[in-house]
């Protein structure tokens, strides 16, 4: 249940709040003098404080008002309050909803008026706390992977991202194979690299094979190695990447377009740590980690007929699902920033085009945008029209910051409402109101 003080010297103003508080499930305290006031804060916590603006006997000033107000500022920055008097001064209440109050109200009050704002500050304050609580944790959820694993200076900020990480980072001392699956372009190259980073095999080599680079009767002697006249054009033999990768981890991109007649011999290797060189009778023996990627539906795969069930359940000891960026918004503006020169920074209104774009491309499409943006920018900040990029659908010509970006925004500038709103070129007021339009809480 919320709780509000009420900070008046006048009895039955605490009485009728506290009837009219516990009529809608809000707890009332009452102290007669801002020192009581003061005390009471300083013990427990509120949701919000009532005060009067007056306190002494025929004092009109509301002088005593206005130094409880910011003694509550400095102790309790976060702390909404709602001032409330019989004598009603504009120029005090201009002044002190600058500061910081969150309403001004002359007695005797509005009960509908009061309730809604109490109301709505409450629910505001209890979204707040519940923001600061899941950032905190994911402020410390990040240290904790910055200090504890190698991350090969990855950017990101989103939590699916970290989601992502955290469990690569969990899995990669364990000695089984890995399937990172996401769309082309997300990054899946990068997170094996994580994995190898702090693998039992981390100071063995790495060594990738992009299976649909190669033409399929090229893929097997890529992967085992070729004697000499094994193939036309083998002139001598070739060690494969799986020699090549001995002792440490081998990364398998586009598994999907690996032959059927490799994969028996992946499944061979992985099952036994053994394989014959195309053209050879001998047999080799390695110790290799194998993590492979794809951007198809293997499991469709299986059903055609075009990937084996068995390498599939062999490779998929555990699965890591890296999102499209459009699913890991938060990763968007610390990346197109990383991609960009140090002289060159992003304009607000560029930041807002580039979180309302969709990335079909996904990070390397990002990469390109930011390259050619860096070229074609003669200054030292990027211009929405310097990106390239399309117009979101019904959109007006300069964009207008969705949800998306506010939240974003404001988790930056960590609740502060100024610099949130230069971040996105909005003036206060209008951040606010499109706060309220959308539903977003201040964060705390």
């Amino acid at each position: 249940m919320p709780t509000v003080l009420i900070i008046d010297d006048n009895a039955a103003v605490g009485v009728a709040l506290d009837v009219l508080f516990s009529l809608h499930d809000i707890a009332a305290l009452h102290a007669a003098s801002p020192e009581e006031g003061l005390a009471v804060l300083a013990r427990q916590p509120v949701d919000l404080v009532i005060q009067d603006m007056n306190f002494t006997a025929d004092t009109t000033s509301g002088e005593e008002g206005v130094a409880l107000f910011r003694e509550i500022r400095k102790r309790h920055p976060d702390l909404p309050v709602i001032l409330l008097t019989a004598w009603t001064h504009l120029d005090a209440a201009v002044d002190l909803i600058k500061a910081g109050a969150a309403d001004y109200l002359s007695k005797p009050w509005n009960d509908d008026r009061l309730l809604a704002t109490v109301t709505n500050l409450v629910e505001l304050g209890q979204a707040n706390r519940a923001l600061n609580q899941r950032l905190q944790r994911e402020r410390r959820a990040r240290r904790e992977l910055e200090q504890n694993y190698d991350l090969r200076g990855l950017t990101w900020a989103d939590p699916a991202t970290e989601r992502v990480l955290t469990l690569a980072c969990q899995v990669a001392r364990a000695d089984v194979p890995v399937l990172i699956t996401g769309p082309n372009g997300t990054g899946k190259e990068r997170i094996a690299e994580i994995i190898q980073a702090n693998s039992q095999v981390a100071n063995g080599p790495f060594v990738v094979l992009n299976c649909g680079a190669l033409p399929s009767e090229l893929i097997e002697a890529e992967l085992f190695g070729a004697e000499a006249g094994a193939y036309t054009g083998a002139s001598k033999a070739r060690e494969g990447k799986f020699e090549a990768a001995d002792g440490g981890t081998l990364f398998l991109d586009e598994i999907g377009n690996l032959p059927l007649a490799g994969q028996m011999k992946l499944l061979r290797v992985l099952e036994t740590g053994r394989f014959e060189r195309l053209g050879s009778n001998r047999e080799r023996q390695v110790r290799v980690r194998v993590i492979s990627a794809t951007n198809a539906d293997l499991q469709a795969m299986i059903r055609a007929g075009t990937f084996r069930e068995d390498l599939f359940y062999r490779l998929n000891v555990i699965e890591l699902k890296l999102p499209p960026l459009s699913a890991r918004p938060g990763d968007i503006l610390p990346l197109a920033q990383g991609f960009l020169p140090p002289d060159k920074s992003l304009h607000p209104s560029a930041e807002a085009a580039l979180l309302a774009h969709t990335w079909p491309g996904n990070v390397r499409e990002l990469k390109n945008v930011m390259a050619r943006a860096s070229l074609l920018t003669s200054g030292d900040v990027i211009k929405p029209a310097e990106l390239g990029l399309p117009a979101p659908a019904g959109s007006s010509q300069e964009a207008e910051p969705d949800r998306e970006a506010i939240v974003q925004a404001l988790a930056r500038a960590h609740g502060v409402i100024a610099q949130a709103a230069a971040d996105l070129g909005l003036s206060r007021q209008a951040l606010y109101r499109r706060m309220e339009r959308l539903g977003i809480a201040r964060a705390a």
